[in-house]
């Protein structure tokens, strides 16, 4: 019996399977709660969440709490890419400064970053900064590595080539260093978007007066799980929107780069 094979670039088909799904893990959980399989209680109840998503648009108290994660989020993810990439870049192409530092870079890594979050509440108070500082360690390290191995992967034979075509070290960086380390950039930022909302939940769980995190906080003490994972949706429905954005920015920015069916036919 031949298997049928689906092409994963027909779009239409790839998003009628996604809907479906998604409509089936609905359609489970509501069946599930409403049948006594799963207590309401502990997993919430579809609807119920509906509701309070509805009621928290509606009254507009969601608003300040949204925009308080979204703004720590985004100012952790746009600082700590810039200083991974701008440390990354650096170091790659200083191999002395490399060598003395990798120790040191290893030991901050290796560290579980989010014990930090109660010394930065010290450090910064209760405000979005202590929040923001968190989600800023968490995505250094996911930038930097990226974009020191995508420098360091560069090929030895089109650094010589550049040079002998006079290529001086800002067209070197422009042309070759840049470009080998973009593709790199990009893959961490998909994952750095994520790490950013949990720099900023986490710090909202530890002390704040704002924020999504805090409204999930106050519903777990309160054993209101259909509020708690309504907010998880809308952590989660944000990230999606971010990671989409990142994607849209990465097609701009690497038009020059060959699809994966152009690739193939040139080499056939």
């Amino acid at each position: 019996m031949r298997a049928i094979a689906l092409d994963p670039n027909n779009r239409a088909l790839v998003n009628v399977t996604r809907f479906l799904l998604l409509a089936g893990g609905l359609f489970f959980w509501w069946l599930s709660t409403s049948q006594g399989w799963l207590s309401p209680f502990f997993f919430g109840e579809p609807f119920g969440v509906l509701k309070t998503l509805i009621r928290w648009f509606t009254t507009g108290s969601i608003f300040i709490h949204l925009y308080t994660t979204l703004l720590e989020t985004l100012l952790a993810f746009g600082i700590g890419t810039v200083l991974g990439l701008a440390v990354g870049l650096g170091l790659a192409l200083n191999p002395f400064l490399a060598v003395v530092t990798d120790p040191f870079i290893k030991a901050f890594n290796s560290m579980p970053r989010l014990i930090f979050a109660p010394i930065f509440a010290l450090w910064f108070g209760l405000g979005i900064w202590s929040k923001v500082a968190l989600g800023v360690t968490l995505v250094f390290f996911v930038v930097f590595f990226n974009v020191f191995q995508g420098v360091r992967e560069v090929s030895p034979v089109v650094l010589a080539n550049t040079r002998m075509l006079g290529a001086n070290s800002r067209q070197l960086l422009r042309h070759v260093y840049m470009p080998s380390a973009m593709s790199w950039v990009f893959s961490s930022l998909h994952n750095a978007v994520g790490i950013a909302f949990v720099g900023s939940v986490v710090g909202e769980y530890l002390g704040s007066e704002k924020g999504v995190g805090y409204l999930i906080l106050l519903a777990e003490g309160v054993f209101d799980m259909n509020s708690v994972i309504a907010g998880i949706l809308l952590l989660t429905v944000f990230a999606l929107v971010l990671d989409i954005a990142v994607s849209q920015f990465e097609n701009h920015f690497m038009r020059w780069r060959p699809v994966s069916g152009e690739t193939v036919a040139a080499a056939a």
